[in-house]
């Protein structure tokens, strides 16, 4: 059974950074594409960033790169987003994603596993 468990979110101030990470079982995390998304209340789903089996691919949110970086540790089976300057409207629930095979996609429809979630909370 494929488990995708995020974790490392909760409650900073605007400004800060924050690291999520999502821990997979049951798939091994360097043969797919690692994807986080998140939605805020009363929102659609929007894709934030993804990478590639190998790392050597990455595409991200043209509105949020260059605040948030996507990375692995394929040695823990594990993907992390990193949040650099957190504004209040980063606040949302994120969720990692994984597929096979690299692609830009950003629809979620094409990701096959998804996690939980963890809540993002950025205050002013």
């Amino acid at each position: 059974q494929v488990q995708l468990v995020e974790s490392g979110g909760g409650s900073v101030q605007a400004g800060e950074s924050l690291r999520l990470s999502c821990t997979a079982s049951g798939l091994t995390f360097n043969g797919f594409t690692a994807a986080w998304f998140r939605q805020a209340p009363g929102r659609n789903r929007q894709f934030v960033g993804s990478l590639s089996a190998t790392g050597a691919n990455t595409y991200y949110s043209e509105a949020l790169k260059g605040r948030f970086t996507v990375s692995r540790d394929n040695a823990k089976n594990t993907v992390h987003l990193q949040m650099n300057s957190l504004e209040p409207e980063d606040t949302a629930v994120y969720y990692c994603a994984a597929r096979l095979g690299w692609s830009r996609t950003m629809n979620g429809l094409e990701y096959h596993y998804w996690g939980q979630g963890t809540q993002v909370t950025v205050s002013s």
